[in-house]
Formats: structure tokens, C-alpha cells, sequence
């Protein structure tokens, strides 16, 4: 089993390009960065994730960079900063926030309308 999630692991996380996220995951998805309405960092399974929220209410969990008691990454924080604002820088000059309702964010309100923000 453990072998499985270490092939896995080499296949997981994001590439970034000027207009899209390039999610790699088990099924590889491409994100326009001008529908993404917010990177956020959340809990889930004890481990702490990063989330992209589309316009539409799609929440996608990125497989990596993720940390957590068994997987400390100690750039975590930096990956997270990296992914934000190279969504800030590539979203277009024509990006405009979209209100989601409540229930399709999980966690806590975004701090100050800031809707690139840390938890932590």
C-alpha cells in the first residue's frame, strides 16, 4: 500500500501556466485562473490541504502540497503564497468576484474579504 501512494505522490499537484491551473491528480483537470474565486488553506483527515473555490461552487482539494502529523512539508506555507498569487497575477484585468452562497464554503469566512488568506 504504501508503494501505491508513493507512485501516487509523483503524479500529484498543480503546474501553473499563464491562464490555467494544471491539476494532477488520478484524472488530470485544468482550471481557467479567471473562474477561480479563491486558494484557500483547510483541515481535512488532520492534514491541512489547499482548496481552489470556482465560480460555479466547485471546491477542488489540490493532492499536493498538503501537511500533516505523517507528511510535515516545511514549504507548505510558501507552496500555498506561490499558488495565490500566481492566481492574482494571472487572473485577467477582467476577473470579477462572484458571490457563492454560505454552504458551498466550508470553513470559516475569509478573513477582511480577503479571499486569498491563510487560516492560520
Amino acid at each position: 500500500m504504501l508503494l501505491v501512494f508513493l507512485i501516487l505522490g509523483q503524479y500529484s499537484g498543480i503546474t501553473l501556466t499563464e491562464s490555467t491551473a494544471i491539476v494532477h491528480s488520478l484524472r488530470r483537470r485544468t482550471i481557467q485562473w479567471s473562474n477561480v474565486q479563491a486558494i484557500r488553506v483547510e483541515r481535512f483527515q488532520g492534514s491541512q490541504i489547499v482548496v481552489i473555490y470556482e465560480a460555479g461552487g466547485r471546491r477542488t482539494r489540490l493532492r499536493a502540497p498538503v501537511t500533516g502529523f505523517l507528511c510535515w512539508d516545511r514549504e507548505f506555507e510558501e507552496k500555498f503564497r506561490t499558488i495565490g498569487r500566481w492566481w492574482l497575477d494571472h487572473r485577467g484585468p477582467d476577473w470579477t468576484p462572484v458571490l457563492l452562497p454560505g454552504a458551498q464554503w466550508s470553513g470559516p469566512p475569509v478573513p477582511d474579504g480577503n479571499p486569498f488568506a491563510s487560516p492560520t
